[in-house]
């Protein structure tokens, strides 16, 4: 009827629960997610596939981890400490922390985001042999490992742990994730990695502090 093309279906590692592996996540594994979230991104995916299968519709999307940003404020979200952390660092040199800090978690630096996302929607449909639900991996690492990484460029910086509502759902999740089938049916591979991100946030937001255009949430 509206002669789409190509549909863009984003999902989550939110799509995971407690009964999925949390090491190296499998492409193609359980799907017994614990929040309201998580069950509408599997009904997304399974729409998605079926849209491809049964209609021949040109679906994909990919499972985003944690997505941390210079551009976008923190909205709450059980990864958004890693977006929080390093605003607080830079105005106060200190922050609460809202899960423990041996917590890991899949993450990636929005560059990267943006370019998986148009690399897949550009890839040859032909080759794919997955569609509406792609891992999407680019690094993993601990609360702590993060406000250390912080710390090597705001010496002064000191990080507190006080886990909330949000640890429950963070341990819920995969602490890393097999993004196997991106790389070989599309050629993903991110640019980022920890060190890297942590150096690019710092400059971009202290920037945007020094020239008064600092928003918090």
């Amino acid at each position: 009827e509206y002669e789409l093309t190509r549909v863009f279906c984003p999902s989550s590692i939110a799509v995971f629960g407690p009964e999925t592996p949390k090491e190296n996540t499998p492409q193609d594994t359980i799907l017994k997610p614990t929040t309201m979230y998580g069950v509408t991104k599997v009904a997304g995916e399974l729409l998605g596939n079926y849209y491809v299968k049964r209609f021949g519709v040109d679906v994909r999307g990919v499972r985003y981890p944690g997505i941390i940003s210079s551009e976008t404020l923190p909205g709450g979200g059980t990864t958004d400490y890693a977006v929080e952390i390093f605003y607080a660092a830079i105005k106060e040199k200190k922050y609460t922390c809202f899960v423990k800090e041996n917590t890991v978690l899949p993450m990636m630096y929005m560059p990267d985001c943006i370019k998986g996302t148009i690399q897949l929607m550009e890839a040859d449909f032909s080759k794919l042999k997955h569609h509406a639900d792609f891992n999407l991996a680019a690094m993993s690492f601990s609360a702590k490992k993060l406000a250390d990484e912080i710390k090597k460029h705001i010496p002064k910086f000191v990080c507190e742990y006080k886990p909330d509502f949000r640890q429950k759902i963070a341990d819920s999740w995969p602490r890393s994730i097999d993004d196997s089938a991106a790389r070989e049916e599309w050629g993903w591979k991110p640019d980022y990695d920890l060190s890297r991100m942590v150096k690019d946030m710092i400059e971009k937001l202290t920037l945007k502090y020094e020239k008064g255009s600092y928003i918090e949430k």
